[in-house]
């Protein structure tokens, strides 16, 4: 959301933001699994806040009484699904065209000729993974005439090819953007999965947790991804025989390519439509509901 409170300030808005409380003592609460498990298994209405808001602040009135809700959703990838008029979609609110990559990462895009350059990330909170899960990844890689441009931290794995920079950090949307890029090996968090739509780039899925077995699902339905377990990347060659799939098969590359033409093709781009509806609330102290 960093995004959209940078475009309401540079519009001259005051934003209040709302978070859970960042101390020791709430760390130390949601840490414990003993005491997690029990609030959970016990039908208590318990809520942590901000000291700024007192005692008499229930979360969930907060969310009933809020005049607008910004959802990170495009239909182009979502199912329909019951909504009010107070619900705004803007999902890709941060997608945007590809800036110019860095003098090493373009270098070795364009080393890679006609084959293309392939992105790994599994996103911020997975950087490493157990030596024979990274392993089996990086041999796959190693099979493909292909460059491999892979988010990785920890030690080089045994297997890895000379087709295969590993790198801290990526410009990930530059990269989705770059017309070298062929495939993008994933997670199937929200912003990623945009990004790759938004520059219609197929994608590989690896699934870990929350919502991403379920975005991955929406893009498989609509023919823009193979859906995999990280558990079983080692089964059988299927990591290998997913890329191989997905980079041969012209049907993901098209299909992707027509989920970005749609999800472009909107009379407001999804930051400003939520920027305008905010300002509407503002205006008219509330949506009149």
């Amino acid at each position: 959301m960093d995004i959209l409170i940078k475009a309401l300030h540079s519009q001259g808005h005051t934003v209040t933001v709302v978070h859970g409380l960042e101390c020791d003592f709430a760390t130390a609460v949601l840490k414990d699994k003993d005491l997690m498990k029990t609030l959970k298994e016990s039908q208590y209405d318990l809520v942590l806040t901000d000291p700024a808001w007192g005692t008499g602040v229930d979360f969930y009135e907060l969310l009933q009484g809020a005049d607008l809700w910004l959802m990170r959703v495009d239909f182009v990838f979502e199912f329909p699904r019951p909504t009010m008029p107070n619900v705004i979609y803007m999902g890709g609110f941060q997608c945007k065209p590809a800036k110019p990559l860095p003098q090493e990462l373009e270098e070795f895009a364009q080393s890679s000729g006609e084959h293309g350059v392939i992105i790994m990330s599994l996103g911020t909170f997975v950087t490493e993974f157990p030596h024979d899960i990274a392993d089996v990844i990086a041999a796959a890689f190693a099979q493909l005439p292909q460059k491999v441009i892979w988010r990785h931290k920890g030690d080089r794995p045994a297997t890895l090819g000379n087709n295969t920079l590993l790198v801290d950090w990526m410009p990930q949307n530059d990269l989705l953007g770059h017309p070298k890029t062929k495939l993008f090996v994933a997670h199937g968090g929200t912003n990623g999965l945009y990004e790759a739509i938004y520059h219609g780039i197929p994608v590989v899925g690896l699934p870990l947790f929350s919502d991403q077995y379920d975005n991955l699902l929406r893009l498989k339905e609509r023919g823009g991804a193979k859906l995999l377990s990280l558990a079983t990347v080692d089964k059988n060659n299927n990591f290998l025989e997913a890329l191989q799939e997905v980079l041969d098969e012209p049907s993901y590359r098209m299909n992707m390519q027509r989920l970005s033409r749609l999800h472009r093709d909107v009379p407001m781009e999804p930051l400003d439509t939520a920027l305008f509806w905010i300002e509407f609330v503002m205006r008219h102290k509330g949506t009149g509901e």
